[in-house]
Parts: structure tokens; C-alpha cells; sequence
């Protein structure tokens, strides 16, 4: 069990300056870092097959960015607004965004205590039709609300009407309102099923020339989907980061993808730490499984701290070919979790051997993250990015950490 993790100790100095607030005018001119445990390169991010060996698969977070933030006005001329989380009913995101009348959310409510009570409506266009959206409190759930979304047109969709009325949220430290680029800029080219409020931000900078590239080289490229949720901007607001509570996110691994997985383990490539928390999670799932082949696939859930009990010492490949026969026997197609896991120094990863990702935050846990896979040789990377004029954060450049024992054949 993890007990003590100064979260000072992973700290550094972020000048303002350094942060990019707006992207590259080409996605894959990104500078890329590459560190491969002693040895420190420059190239372009348009480049980083050439760092990667033949074979093998890359992994994608497929999730896409909604446009989760609504201002609704009310008479008196007070501004709410309105930032959705998570769906609450129906609570599959899928059927949530296919409903045609209403659904609930949870949601964030900017200026509550100016909206006690009534329903707040908006006039939305979608398509060249004109409808009204209306919003109730239902009741507080925390520091959220659970708000009851309907509108007047059945023929419209709450996927379309969050498409009309909503912004993108880009994060907070960006300091300025959404603009028109970011709708394009602030999704992967290969975002598929909605529901994120943050972008999976390693994979901003692939574009498909780069994605053809990558399959030149013999690699195979395959998606999980983890809808990205506001917690991964929440700071360690505790000395002791083991003291943190570590948001929760929902993702999907499809059976075809945990097969590849299975045949492709010690030459897998990771798209961010979003994938990461999915593949590792996918395995404290095969574990659940491995001890109990009559759990809940319902229900399935990874706590925050059960990757470290260090009760269990598995063969990785067969613990996914166990969850394989048992998706079988159950006649499952994909494996749908809500994990909570927080990757932290002394974490054992055992799907992960490479990761691409951009620079982090101070004290934050996703450099939690890094630390535990890279350990203290974040300081030595993160000092030279900072020197030699690596822009950081979701905007910013890329990263490519590999295995000291992976070969490369340059070409």
C-alpha cells in the first residue's frame, strides 16, 4: 500500500511563457523529445516512426471531446453556466447523447447561488432549425448538481444539441475563452465515440501522414476509449499525494483490441496517459477475473490503490487469454470499467513499454504518472524542455519515453 508521496517533490518551475496557448499551425511540427533512459534527442513529431521499432502496436484514446460547457441566461440577466460531467440518466454516454426529449446529467454550475430553483432556457439552432432547450435542478450531489435537460424538437438529438449550444472547454490554465480552433484543434484526427471534457492530448499531434507512416513501418495501430473527465485537471491539494482522492473515468476495451494486446506484449506503444490508465487497468481487471470467474462483468470497477496489495505475481499473457475465454463463455464483445487507479512511483506496469505524452503540470498526477514509469529522470527531461524551448501542457510538444533495451533501426 502506498503511505507517503511528498507531492513537493514533483514540483518544478512552469514560467508562463513556456506554456502554449494555442496550437502549432501543423500538428506534427511539434518538437518531439525522445529518451530512451540515458540519452536525450530533438526531432519533429512528424518523425517518430523513425523512433519506433518495426512491429509491434500503438495505442490511441479514441474518446472525443463534447462541447460540455452551456451559458444560459436568466431574466434577471445573471449568467449561468453549465459544465457537463457524467450522464446520470440514461448513464451509457451512447444512449445519453441518442436521446431525443430529455436526459440528466451531472453537472458543475457556475454562479448557483443565483439559480435556486425554475427552469432556464436557451434558444438552440441546429441545422437551420430552431428549438428551445430547457434546464432544471433536480438536486446537488456534492459540489455538482444533477441538471435535467429537455427540448422541444424530438427529431433532434442531445449529441446534436450540445454540438449547437455548448463551447469546448480547453483546459483552465489556457486563461482565455474557447475559440473557433479549438473545436477542430482540440480533437485527435482519430476521435470517434463522445464524451471527454478534456482532450487525450499526446495524440494531438498525429496527423494521417503521420498515421501512414507508422503503418509503413510495419506497426499496428488499434484504439481503447476512456472518456476523459474534469478530475484530470484537479490539483494535489495535499502535501502527502497519497492523501488524494483520484477522480473516476469510464473506458472500453473492445475483445479484438485485448487480443492484439495479448500477441503484441513487450513491443506496445501508448498514446498518453489516459490509454495508460485504461491498458492498466485492463489488467487489474483480467486479475479480478483470474480470482473470480463469477464476477459482475456489470459492475466491473478498479479501486485506487489495489494495483499495489503486491498479493499476486501473474503472467500477464495469461491472465488475458484467461479474460479472453471468459468474454467467450460469456459471449462479452468488450469490457466496460470505471476505474479510479492512480499510477504512482513503486506502480509495476504490464502492458506499457513505450509512452508518447506531453509535459505536465506541476504536482499534478498525471506527473505521478510519469515519475512511476520514467522514475526521478522526469527533473533531467523536464529541465532540458525547459532550456532548449519545448512548449508544455495540452497544446505543447511531445515525448517519446522507450525501454532502455529497445533497439531501434534507424532508417
Amino acid at each position: 500500500m502506498v503511505r507517503n508521496i511528498n507531492i513537493n517533490d514533483y514540483n518544478y518551475d512552469l514560467p508562463d511563457e513556456k506554456i502554449a496557448k494555442y496550437p502549432l499551425a501543423e500538428r506534427d511540427m511539434s518538437k518531439l523529445l525522445v529518451f530512451d533512459g540515458n540519452r536525450i534527442e530533438e526531432d519533429r513529431f512528424r518523425n517518430i516512426s523513425t523512433h519506433l521499432p518495426s512491429g509491434g502496436l500503438l495505442l490511441f484514446n479514441d474518446t472525443k471531446v463534447i462541447n460540455a460547457r452551456m451559458i444560459f441566461e436568466k431574466e434577471t440577466g445573471a449568467r449561468i453556466e453549465v459544465f457537463c460531467l457524467d450522464p446520470l440518466s440514461p448513464s451509457d454516454y451512447a444512449l445519453a447523447f441518442a436521446e431525443n426529449k430529455s436526459c440528466s446529467w451531472k453537472c458543475l454550475v457556475g454562479n448557483s447561488k443565483k439559480w435556486k430553483e425554475g427552469k432556464l432556457r436557451k434558444q438552440v439552432c441546429v441545422g437551420g432549425v430552431s428549438l428551445y432547450l430547457y434546464i432544471t435542478r433536480v438536486r446537488e450531489m456534492g459540489n455538482s448538481f444533477e441538471i435535467l435537460f429537455e427540448w422541444d424538437n424530438p427529431d433532434v438529438t442531445f449529441s446534436q444539441i450540445i454540438d449547437a449550444a455548448g463551447n469546448i472547454p480547453i483546459p483552465p490554465y489556457l486563461n482565455r475563452n474557447s475559440e473557433e480552433i479549438d473545436s477542430v484543434r482540440y480533437q485527435t484526427v482519430y476521435s470517434h465515440y463522445e464524451g471527454s471534457v478534456a482532450a487525450p492530448t499526446a495524440g494531438l499531434h498525429f496527423t494521417e501522414r503521420v498515421m501512414d507512416d507508422i503503418k509503413k513501418h510495419g506497426i499496428d495501430c488499434d484504439a481503447v476509449t476512456l472518456h476523459v473527465g474534469a478530475g484530470t485537471f484537479q490539483p494535489v491539494k495535499t502535501d502527502n499525494a497519497a492523501e488524494h482522492e483520484m477522480h473516476t473515468e469510464h473506458f472500453v476495451v473492445n475483445r479484438s483490441t485485448i487480443e492484439k494486446i495479448a500477441a503484441n506484449l513487450g513491443n506496445i506503444t501508448i498514446t498518453g496517459t489516459t490509454t495508460v490508465r485504461t491498458v492498466e487497468s485492463l489488467y487489474r481487471v483480467a486479475v479480478q477475473v483470474f480470482e473470480n470467474k463469477d464476477v459482475d462483468a456489470n459492475e466491473f470497477a478498479v479501486s485506487q490503490w489495489e494495483a499495489y496489495s503486491g498479493k499476486e505475481d501473474y503472467d500477464t499473457k495469461e491472465l488475458l487469454r484467461n479474460l479472453l475465454s471468459w468474454m467467450d463463455g460469456k459471449g462479452f464483445d468488450s469490457i466496460r470499467c470505471a476505474t479510479q487507479i492512480m499510477i504512482v512511483p513503486g506502480f509495476k506496469f504490464h502492458i506499457t513499454d513505450r509512452l508518447i505524452t506531453n509535459f505536465h503540470q506541476p504536482k499534478s498526477t498525471l506527473l505521478l504518472l510519469l515519475s512511476a514509469f520514467i522514475g526521478e529522470d522526469w527533473r533531467k527531461v523536464y529541465g532540458y524542455a525547459l532550456e532548449n524551448g519545448f512548449r508544455f501542457l495540452s497544446y505543447g510538444d511531445s515525448c517519446l519515453f522507450l525501454n532502455k533495451n529497445t533497439q531501434i533501426e534507424k532508417r
